[in-house]
């Protein structure tokens, strides 16, 4: 079948809108209509790499939100017509996967970043040059798309899919780090650098887990107008002498908790400062470069973390904050910009700038 998708075909270049052609779904794939997908960092991590790891010509997109119109062999638990969210892609049968711990599948990279495990691909240009698929098991920057099953997470569908799609990585990343990496307590303080999709949703959710002081850290005013409005109750800005120093001021001597999505090493070791004796600090920031510490620091009992995806089980974490936000206690869907598809490098440029927090892309 013929589709509309965006596509990049140079590493920094811009995406050309074409029409491909989309072979049908697989064994265990889902032919899926996009009704809107997210636009995230990681989509355009070709503006960062060397220009020969770029591989293209590549879909992107993995925040789609859509409905199935097609199933693969061997898919049984969907419907058609059935409203879905897309969010990572995992093996299913790795020590991690094993243990439910799914965002640390030991073949994250080949199943998210390779496209099909096979490598084959299911678009085809206009000269009959294949186009790169399945970026995340889904490559949601298209009309339609065949979608990995294990990317496939079904939705109530009274819920607005427009707004859907942001759950299935970024929004699910800054809240999952407070309610499932971090497991905040009521009670307790937490410090959320860098006020973007990802450190908003965290604000969101460490309201939500019951957290009594929530400082939020950005250098934007816009930003700390934002965090204040969604639960900060303390904001700051500065030197990352004058992060740690506000820190241990606004909690009283020291965070239970810190989460950083800016990637910036002086930021996060300003955070880090700013931990209690027993505080813990989860990092989702995508930074390049080395983040050292003192041995003395570490030896004092508090712990450093990575985090993927929020440590999330999307089949379960999807559906919970989708009803969080229905309830009026999550709302994400505020951070959102739209955009037709059409327009997606305005889109890119808007996000870049900082015009905007969150911009999803629509389909007729």
């Amino acid at each position: 079948m013929q589709v509309r998708a965006a596509v990049l075909r140079a590493g920094n270049g811009p995406f050309t809108i074409e029409d491909l052609e989309l072979e049908g779904p697989g064994n265990d794939e889902v032919l899926v209509r996009m009704v809107a997908v997210g636009m995230c960092h990681t989509d355009l991590l070709s503006r960062e790499l060397p220009p020969e790891f770029f591989t293209g010509p590549q879909v992107y997109g993995h925040e789609g939100a859509g409905v199935v119109e097609a199933l693969g062999a061997g898919v049984s638990d969907l419907d058609v017509g059935d409203h879905v969210v897309l969010s990572f892609n995992y093996c299913g049968s790795c020590p991690a996967c094993s243990k439910g711990k799914l965002p640390y599948c030991f073949n994250f990279s080949q199943y998210n970043m390779g496209g099909r495990p096979d490598g084959s691909k299911a678009f085809t240009d206009a000269d009959g040059h294949p186009v790169g698929s399945h970026f995340f098991g889904q490559s949601s920057f298209a009309s339609h798309s065949v979608v990995a099953r294990t990317s496939v997470v079904k939705v109530d569908p009274s819920y607005d899919l427009s707004i859907m799609g942001p759950l299935g990585c970024g929004i699910q990343t800054g809240a999952g780090a407070i309610l499932n990496t971090l497991d905040v307590q009521p009670g307790t303080s937490v410090v959320i650098t860098g006020a973007g999709a990802l450190g908003l949703s965290a604000v969101m959710a460490a309201k939500v887990a019951g957290a009594t002081t929530i400082v939020a850290v950005d250098r934007h005013a816009s930003r700390l107008e934002l965090a204040t409005r969604f639960g900060a109750t303390a904001t700051l800005s500065g030197t990352p002498a004058e992060i740690t120093a506000g820190i241990l001021d606004a909690t009283g001597g020291g965070a239970d908790y810190a989460f950083d999505t800016t990637g910036n090493a002086g930021v996060v070791r300003a955070s880090f400062e700013g931990l209690n004796n027993l505080g813990t600090i989860g990092l989702a920031g995508v930074g390049f470069g080395d983040l050292t510490f003192d041995f003395l620091s570490l030896i004092g009992g508090r712990t450093i973390t990575g985090v993927m995806e929020g440590d999330s089980t999307p089949n379960d974490f999807i559906p919970h904050l989708a009803a969080l936000n229905a309830e009026g206690r999550f709302p994400y869907h505020e951070l959102i910009t739209s955009f037709p598809i059409e327009q997606i490098n305005a889109a890119e440029a808007a996000s870049a700038n900082g015009s905007i927090i969150k911009p999803v892309l629509t389909f007729d």
